[in-house]
């Protein structure tokens, strides 16, 4: 059986690292079993308990699973589909998307005239004129800029620096409520997920502290313009959050600031809090165009050299073709003006929706971004309710894990008119639904 798989090792943890090796490229697939401890033990030449704390090790990293009498086994795949929106239903108005306005958005303009490349471009795979604007970006919100690179998107992003950092069985200290499609990114790596609660100023720093303790091997988050809630950091709560990071230097943590030009909030960065393992993720895809899959990334020079040395072996390089398209948009002083008075629409749309829910004495969350987060008591019940008045709205369980259930609401293209009535029905809603579900 060893040979069979080609497990080796001497030690615990080398036996241990070679059974992940083989899950990883698929020699050992999901439900597959491994030696007995002692067959094994025999086969390696080592002592039973060194197999035995091998798969004690592996078990605790969530890479196999003990069935009794059935042997060890390895782990089956996360399912990856359960956080996945539902489909829009005919003639509602759609506020359940998270998506910019598409009258906000720049028209495209990819350059006129292509020549042919001689080989590849891995020995110079960032343009020049957008490594240096993504420079500027980062710089003007005092994000270091020693290390930067680029990535196909935020998630693509992201879901490379935790595979390079992590193995599977880590856990990562996600925001609660968060981003639904990290949600089911960290399990489909096979990593496990410990939730941080969030409240307007970000990540409250007693939760982070707790997953810290636990064992959290990396934190991803957002500084501000945060899904679902629309929190920000703001200064107290970033120093707060750094001293509790400053106890755990191994921690890698990630920004996501994919919504930086349009939040409607001051950058307040951890990235700029001289951690020793940090990175920064920003996108353009919320302000110059959902077509726009890339990414700048600014990193210590470790996860940087991980980052892209993982890229080299995949993808090798984002398309020139992308990168000029988003260097000629960054470059526009049109564009530029547009993406300003976008920010202001936004902040707008996200403000009228929370005063007029404030006149009906409904609660909301959302000082930043593209949403507004209301608590209420059944999800169920205010989302169907206001499916009948013709609102489809996003109820909060595809977000959350341990917080409190509310429903998000993308204000984005919502106009003033909208906000008044939107506001309005969700208040019969929660005062016909209180006799039944409680609110």
């Amino acid at each position: 059986m060893a040979e069979q798989y080609a497990l080796s090792g001497g030690t615990a943890r080398e036996i241990s690292a070679s059974v992940e090796s083989r899950v990883a490229d698929g020699t050992l697939r999901p439900g597959a079993s491994l030696p007995p401890v002692r067959r094994l033990a025999e086969e390696l030449g080592v002592s039973a308990g060194t197999v035995a704390a091998a798969y004690k090790e592996l078990r605790g990293r969530g890479v196999v699973t003990t069935r009794g009498r059935g042997g060890t086994v390895v782990a089956a795949a996360p399912s990856v589909t359960s956080r996945r929106p539902p489909k829009v239903p005919t003639g509602l108005r759609d506020l359940a998307g998270g998506h910019p306005d598409p009258a906000c958005l720049p028209t495209l303009r990819p350059p006129e005239r292509v020549e042919p490349v001689p080989g590849s471009h891995r020995a110079s795979p960032r343009l020049a004129a957008l490594e240096e604007a993504a420079r500027a970006w980062f710089d003007r919100d005092g994000v270091p800029t020693g290390s930067v690179t680029f990535a196909h998107g935020a998630l693509d992003c992201v879901a490379r620096l935790l595979s390079t950092e992590l193995r599977p069985g880590d856990a990562v200290a996600v925001e609660d409520p968060g981003f639904h499609h990290l949600l089911d990114l960290v399990p489909a790596l096979g990593l496990r997920t410990v939730p941080v609660a969030v409240d307007d100023e970000g990540l409250r720093p007693e939760a982070l502290r707790a997953a810290l303790r636990g064992g959290a091997r990396a934190l991803v988050c957002s500084p501000r313009g945060q899904s679902p809630l629309g929190a920000r950091l703001t200064p107290g709560r970033r120093d707060a959050l750094l001293a509790v990071l400053g106890g755990h230097p191994d921690v890698l943590v990630v920004e996501d600031d994919h919504n930086a030009e349009i939040a409607g909030a001051d950058a307040v960065t951890l990235a700029s809090g001289g951690l020793p393992r940090w990175a920064q993720v920003r996108t353009v895809s919320k302000h110059l165009g959902i077509d726009l899959r890339w990414a700048a990334l600014a990193c210590d020079p470790a996860t940087l050299a991980r980052h892209d040395g993982r890229m080299l072996l995949t993808s090798g390089w984002v398309s020139h073709i992308l990168q000029s398209t988003v260097a000629g948009l960054l470059a526009d002083p049109e564009v530029s003006a547009l993406v300003a008075r976008a920010a202001d629409t936004y902040t707008t749309r996200r403000e009228a929706l929370r005063d007029e829910l404030a006149e009906h004495g409904i609660a909301s969350h959302g000082v930043s971004g593209l949403n507004v987060w209301v608590p209420v008591r059944d999800e169920s019940a205010v989302v169907n309710g206001l499916r009948t008045r013709g609102w489809w709205t996003a109820a909060g369980t595809r977000f959350r894990i341990a917080t409190p259930p509310g429903v998000r609401v993308t204000t984005a293209a919502l106009t003033s008119d909208e906000a008044r009535g939107l506001a309005r029905d969700l208040a019969d809603t929660l005062g016909e639904s209180e006799p039944v579900y409680g609110g």
